[in-house]
């Protein structure tokens, strides 16, 4: 497979031959409460704006101010309460943009304590057991960017002081995109986004940008590969399908250009993403096989040395959980997901016979396992290319959900007509969205456990353990997520569902995700759904693959990986635009160090490596200080119920607001690039 980055070989911080304590006490404890907290926190989140924010950076700063009070800890430690705290965090992303939609359905009543850890259990565990062949695969074979990976790790390694200055650049982005995150979401006298939409006859035409520095900082760090891809999807979503469906079908009723543009991408345009990502998906399964079959052998090569006592060849950094536990762990996992179906699926509900019953459910377990896999590598993949915050795992949710209906409507089509028996047709939907749950979380936790792996690989954890307290942390945030969705459910409705008469509509948690997938699974059913805007997703993703394996053999360094510019269909340019000019200020500060050396007879290797260190560093902190934020604001927002807590300004502000936001985000943007340009170019970091 083409690889996305550089294939030089990792030296981590820690050396595979120094062994440090990593699995302590203090540093499980500390992990797992993090789980828990960052699982109910973003759970609110997740059900209120249809976002979550990640954990794993915000946990690695709160672990290493915790842990400085003892007497001796070591950045090992650090990366495994991280490792801990981002599970408990991504379990959460995996059950909001799901489960609820039983809610919203009417198919439970509540979140049913044993059944909703089940299904958030199964799915994590298999997360976890997948990304173990797929570490081998796509960090070490593949050598994908992973960047929140690579942040997390810069963060540890300056905490720890492996850099005489670079703690000084991490700590003025993180600084610079704090006060900007406080300023936007907090204080709101900073615009988040900048739009500019207006009415053109029939249509509309407009283009806008977010203005996060966490976007722009892990654009710079992916590259502009995957920026310009994902900005090649933007263009097509927004500059072409936005304006040509509003031509031919109308527009919607909206009191803005832009409020009827995003009522038309996100109810139509968006569908194409998914099209385009599911053959995305498919395409890159294909070109993983060899990668995957290779990490597989790697693994029971590593087992036969151990076996004939050749432990000191195998560095203690290549040690996963052995396959063989990793394949009898996903066949005993086979029975309670038989039991789970079997609890849910309901006899008696379709009325059909105990043989097609029975057949049923083993159907769904094992496509359950093989489809959780899928999902698994395309959330692992995708993560690699633009970070687990901005990976869409809702948009894999869409595809779990979308395969488990249509295979529930193949088995049992010929014999129920779903469309004319509501009763069957809300039991299917609900069995849809149980299946959909278990392999959304089965994405989100590899999408998770793939980062932590990148970090541990460049501080020198050791794997194993680092898989080991990742299935902890899953228990933990299973445990934690149940309640506190009930909870949450008690106190303010999800959707427009109020668990008790005289709740105020205004404050309810409208689970925009899940909301999505009730109506998917309702819509498929009920023989309503659209799929023209899938199958033209569909020739799209065939297209951009065609001309990606035109560029791949010009030898010019052009690519254009079809995932990525299927993220770009689908996400709303509030996050591609931002990542392309990361990428940008990435490529035209290396033409700059380029223009340098041949200027100033300056080693050109020298000063890039130095350079795009201190850009690095900077774009770590970028990411560490909006995430610290988001996450300390979803404590009083919970809390109050309320968004506008800290608002200082009038609504007719935000005009104004718009303009400071821009001169803020592009302001970063150029200290980024002046910091990652030039310098004292042959000077060591």
């Amino acid at each position: 497979m083409e690889t996305l980055a550089s294939n030089d070989i990792v030296k981590p911080y820690i050396s595979p031959s120094q062994t440090l304590p990593e699995t302590t006490i203090k540093a499980l404890i500390l992990g797992l409460f993090l789980a828990v907290v960052m699982a109910g926190s973003n759970a609110y989140l997740g059900l209120k704006i249809g976002m979550t924010v990640s954990a794993t950076i915000p946990a690695a700063v709160i672990s290493m101010a915790i842990l400085r009070f003892f007497r001796q800890s070591n950045i090992l430690e650090n990366n495994i309460v991280q490792t801990a705290a981002s599970a408990g965090e991504v379990v959460a992303a995996g059950v909001v943009f799901t489960l609820p939609a039983l809610i919203m359905l009417g198919y439970w009543e509540e979140f049913p304590f044993i059944v909703t850890a089940a299904i958030v259990t199964l799915g994590g565990i298999l997360g976890v057991l997948f990304s173990i062949p797929l570490r081998r695969a796509f960090i070490i074979e593949c050598h994908l960017k992973f960047p929140e990976g690579v942040a997390t790790a810069e963060v540890l390694k300056a905490g720890h002081g492996v850099t005489k200055g670079g703690a000084r650049d991490l700590l003025m982005g993180g600084i610079f995109a704090a006060l900007v995150k406080f300023s936007q979401t907090g204080l709101m006298i900073l615009g988040e986004g900048a739009h500019y939409w207006t009415h053109a006859g029939r249509t509309i035409v407009g283009f806008g940008t977010g203005l996060s520095p966490v976007l722009m900082g892990a654009g710079y760090i992916v590259g502009p590969m995957v920026g310009v891809s994902m900005l090649v999807g933007g263009i097509m979503a927004w500059g072409f399908g936005v304006p040509i469906f509003g031509f031919i079908q109308g527009l919607p009723e909206a009191d803005s250009a832009y409020k009827a543009a995003v009522s038309i991408w996100g109810s139509k345009i968006r569908m194409i993403g998914v099209g385009t990502m599911v053959i995305g998906g498919l395409w890159t399964l294909v070109y993983l096989i060899k990668p995957i079959i290779q990490a597989v052998s790697s693994s029971f090569e590593t087992m036969r040395k151990i076996r004939l006592g050749q432990h000191d060849s195998v560095l203690r950094t290549e040690l996963d959980i052995p396959i063989t536990y990793v394949f009898i762990g996903i066949l005993l996992l086979i029975i309670p997901l038989f039991i789970i179906f079997n609890h849910v699926f309901n006899q008696a509900d379709f009325g059909i016979s105990p043989h097609l019953y029975w057949t049923t459910i083993a159907i769904i377990t094992i496509f359950s396992v093989i489809v959780s896999f899928i999902c698994a590598s395309i959330a692992g993949y995708m993560s690699g290319l633009i970070g687990s915050s901005n990976n869409p795992i809702s948009g894999v949710a869409i595809i779990a959900v979308l395969s488990a209906a249509i295979l529930i409507l193949f088995i049992l089509g010929d014999q129920i007509d779903f469309s004319m028996d509501k009763a069957k047709a809300l039991s299917a939907s609900g069995i849809t969205i149980i299946l959909g749950g278990i392999m959304a979380c089965a994405a989100a936790l590899s999408n998770d456990t793939l980062q932590d792996l990148k970090s541990g690989q460049l501080v020198g954890a050791t794997p194993w353990k680092q898989q080991l307290i990742l299935l902890l942390g899953v228990f933990a945030g299973a445990i934690a997520i149940t309640p506190v969705l009930q909870v949450l459910y008690e106190a303010y409705g999800i959707g427009n569902i109020m668990p008790r008469a005289g709740m105020d509509p205004a404050h309810t948690l409208s689970a925009p995700k899940a909301a999505i997938m009730a109506a998917i699974a309702e819509g498929i059913f009920a023989r309503s759904l659209d799929w023209s805007m899938f199958a033209l997703g569909g020739l799209i993703g065939v297209i951009v693959i065609v001309f990606d394996e035109i560029f791949k053999r010009t030898h010019l360094g052009l690519r254009l990986p079809v995932l990525a510019v299927a993220l770009g269909i689908y996400m709303p340019l509030d996050i591609s635009v931002p990542i392309f000019l990361g990428g940008m200020i990435a490529h035209f500060a290396d033409k700059a160090l380029e223009h340098q050396s041949s200027s100033f007879g300056v080693d050109y290797q020298s000063a890039t490596d130095y350079a795009r260190r201190r850009g690095l560093l900077l774009a770590s902190g970028l990411i560490a200080g909006e995430a610290l934020v988001g996450i300390a604001l979803a404590i009083p927002f919970a809390t109050y119920q309320s968004t506008h807590l800290f608002s200082i300004v009038p609504d007719t502000f935000a005009p104004t607001g718009v303009g400071l936001g821009s001169l803020a985000f592009f302001g970063l943007c150029y200290y980024l690039y002046k910091i990652a340009s030039q310098g004292k170019l042959t000077r060591d970091l």
